[in-house]
Parts: C-alpha cells; sequence; structure tokens
C-alpha cells in the first residue's frame, strides 16, 4: 500500500557483494574466506565477530589485511562508474547506501557525502577501547599486500594502534554480533532516505543483513519503484514484481549502464 509519505525525486541506490564480485573480489564466504589459526579452519562467521577479535586480535587483524590486499588489487567496474555517472547528474537527487567495505565506490568517485558505507570500510581503523569515534587510515607502512598465513609480526602490531591514546585498533567494520549505529553507520539516515525516495535501486544483494532488508520493505511498502539487479532472484527481487518494480536478470556490468542512462 502507498504511503502518503513525501517524495522529492531521491534515487536511493543500495548495492551489495555483486556489484564488487565483478572487480575480482571474493565474497569471503567459500574457501577463500576461510582462516587457519593452528590447527583450525575457522569460518568469516567465526572471525568476523566482536567475540573473535577479545580472544585473538592477531589473528582477525591478519585476516582483515589479507582481505584488505585483495580489495586493494581491485578496481572500480563500470557498474561503480555508472553510478559516480548517475551522481554526477542527480546531484543532491541521489544516495548510495552500500554494504561493501572494499571501498570500491570511493575509488570510483563516489563521493563520501552522499555514500554510507553501512558496513564500514577495511581501508580504516578506530580505537578497539573506544576513546573517540574517529576513523583512521591504516597505516601506509602495511603496504598494498598481505599474504595469506602470514603471521602479525611486532613492527605491525606497533602500527595498529590508536593515534590518539595508543590503546589497540580494530577494523572498521561491522561485525556480525555488532548492532548498526548512526554515527558509525548511518543507520537512521539510511532508513529516512527510504522514506522520501521515488525510486530504489538495488544491486548485488540477497538481503542477509537487518538495515538493507528495512530499507526494502519499507520502500515496497510506500510505493517507491523497486528495481532489482541481480544475477539470481532474491528475496528483493520477488518483492518487486509484487509491486510495480522490476528485477532485472543479469550481471552489474551488463545492466547498471544502461540502467543509469534510462534514470
Amino acid at each position: 500500500m502507498m504511503d502518503d509519505a513525501p517524495t522529492d525525486g531521491l534515487v536511493v541506490v543500495l548495492t551489495g557483494a555483486g556489484i564488487s564480485a565483478e572487480s575480482g573480489i571474493p565474497t569471503f564466504r567459500g574457501p577463500e574466506g576461510y582462516w587457519v589459526v593452528g590447527s583450525r579452519h575457522y569460518r568469516p562467521m567465526e572471525l568476523a565477530t566482536a567475540a573473535a577479535f577479545a580472544c585473538m586480535p592477531d589473528d582477525v587483524w591478519g585476516w582483515y589485511l589479507y582481505r584488505r590486499a585483495a580489495c586493494r588489487a581491485a578496481a572500480p567496474n563500470a557498474a561503480h562508474r555508472a553510478l559516480v555517472e548517475l551522481e554526477r547528474r542527480l546531484g543532491e537527487r541521489f544516495l548510495l547506501v552500500t554494504q561493501n567495505v572494499d571501498g570500491l565506490h570511493l575509488r570510483a568517485g563516489s563521493s563520501p557525502g552522499r555514500t554510507y558505507e553501512i558496513h564500514g570500510n577495511i581501508d580504516f581503523m578506530r580505537c578497539a577501547r573506544e576513546c573517540t569515534t574517529a576513523l583512521h587510515p591504516l597505516p601506509d607502512a602495511l603496504g598494498p599486500s598481505w599474504e595469506k598465513g602470514r603471521v602479525l609480526g611486532a613492527a605491525e602490531k606497533a602500527l595498529l594502534v590508536c593515534p590518539r591514546c595508543g590503546a589497540p585498533s580494530r577494523p572498521h567494520v561491522l561485525w556480525f554480533d555488532e548492532y548498526y549505529d548512526e554515527e558509525r553507520f548511518r543507520f537512521q539516515s539510511s532508513l529516512a532516505a527510504v522514506e522520501r525516495a521515488a525510486a530504489l535501486i538495488v544491486i548485488g544483494t540477497s538481503g542477509a543483513t537487518n538495515l538493507p532488508t528495512q530499507m526494502c520493505h519499507r520502500g515496497a511498502e510506500r510505493g517507491a519503484m523497486l528495481m532489482v539487479v541481480d544475477t539470481e532472484p532474491t528475496p528483493f527481487s520477488a518483492l518487486a514484481e509484487r509491486g510495480s518494480g522490476a528485477f532485472l536478470r543479469g550481471t552489474a556490468t551488463e545492466l547498471v549502464p544502461a540502467l543509469c542512462q534510462r534514470l
């Protein structure tokens, strides 16, 4: 049912791992996502937690530095660039909400002010003791690459500290046992944008996390045009087809540039 909520022609784009997969970034839910600590193989859902970091911070940091190396080796693709051009055309009527922590949207040219990284950014760290909410870029001295299985050494540990208080730092990512908030992850702002949106475009995400699911369901309830781009049907594509939207089946690089041109 369509609400009487106002819109201002805002186009909200929500992206997930599918848009970055074509840049060569593994999803890390398959074999490349596992990490060996001693004789045990850890799954991403076990490593990407505050609980794991509290028990074995060096191993968790090693995994994230390896992940970061894969992200830094990748380049933005045609879908990322098309969204940059769409933002240039729409200006204040555009907002990008991304689940991806790889930073590819910003590297493609999306503006930080109109890009909500709701799961964080793997290029940044913050104080693990929360002396401040400020984000700090990972030090250049860590290098652009990190080999799988490499052990975090004393020199790396000395770099991975809070510049303000000297306490250990942590990756700036939303872990599986943590909650969204506004200050770090733009929770309320993302939901508020959907309340104003005329269109919600969902690219390459299956809806496994809470905030994207809330956004899509609320957009559909309001009657916003819901367009879903994915290689396979998802709960979001079914939602689009039940309403006035559409499911565009295919890869992001195949479909997003043409879709952006039509908007």
